[in-house]
């Protein structure tokens, strides 16, 4: 078998280093960016197109003048403003009610003894592996008994029993030393004084990473806001876009509009916030 000198490389990381390896990496990155954007740029295409230029063949991915009468008629003739700062308020006051809630439950799975705490991670384990179509129909008449139907409740209350959240957190959560806390009982800490001192501040990029998470899966979701509610001003924007379209004839330059300015909210969040990505990807490598 053989040995290698310590500090020499090895042959898999000569290989990796090799300029043919980094080459092909390149052009690998270059051609998944290209399949990545090119569905952006076909629809920010479509969007600055009127209904003549749609269908035109061979298609043209650079009008020859830019229309903008779609972005005009979405702000005109549609919701599209109600839709986004309701989707915008659903989404933010779940994320921020999630991240406390769920830092919570997450705590007491993760650093508290108690009868039956082995049991209650199982059973949260086999919830999130429940699709939300099947329990769409129990939702519905629970909301329904309690009188929330077409109110921003029924669109916030469902959200907040996802346990996906809490068992994120804990395993962010499981991974710091038990002697920190530990040090901190002896000293007098509450729990309470543990969590939001000691813990908190220790898995910051986990809860970023929770958060983004939370956001982006209300930010897209459709099937129980397409059920939860029915007036068009209580709408989000993936059921409101989705309602753009008509039985007989589709807009898709109105339909391309409306989809790109939805996805400027989101973007912004993730660019903003992708530090905290780099830093716990480098956290996990370097524990690795």
């Amino acid at each position: 078998m053989p040995h290698f000198r310590r500090g020499a490389s090895s042959p898999v990381e000569s290989l990796k280093s090799t300029p043919t390896m980094l080459l092909v990496s390149y052009v690998l990155l270059c051609f998944a960016a290209i399949v990545s954007i090119t569905p952006f740029l076909y629809i920010l295409s479509t969007s600055l197109k009127d209904t003549n230029s749609l269908f035109s063949y061979p298609p043209d991915w650079i009008p020859e003048q830019l229309f903008w009468g779609n972005y005009a008629k979405l702000f005109e003739q549609t919701s599209f403003v109600r839709w986004t700062l309701n989707t915008l308020g659903v989404g933010i006051a779940i994320t921020g009610l999630k991240l406390v809630m769920d830092s919570m439950a997450a705590f007491a799975l993760a650093k508290l003894r108690f009868r039956g705490k082995a049991l209650l991670t199982t059973f949260l384990l086999l919830l999130v592996a429940v699709p939300i179509a099947a329990l769409v129909v129990p939702l519905f008449f629970v909301v329904r008994s309690m009188g929330l139907l077409n109110t921003y409740w029924a669109l916030i209350l469902p959200a907040l029993a996802n346990p996906l959240g809490i068992l994120m957190l804990r395993s962010f959560m499981v991974s710091l030393p038990e002697d920190l806390d530990h040090s901190a009982r002896l000293d007098g800490a509450s729990e309470w004084k543990v969590l939001t001192q000691i813990v908190l501040p220790l898995i910051k990029p986990g809860l970023v990473v929770h958060a983004i998470f939370t956001f982006m899966l209300q930010y897209t979701s459709f099937l129980w806001p397409l059920v939860a509610v029915q007036s068009d001003h209580m709408q989000v924007l993936t059921v409101g876009i989705s309602s753009l379209k008509s039985n007989f004839v589709v807009d898709w330059g109105l339909i391309s509009a409306a989809s790109l300015l939805a996805t400027i909210p989101i973007t912004v969040l993730f660019l903003a916030l992708q530090r905290f990505f780099l830093s716990q990807n480098l956290s996990a490598a370097l524990k690795h």
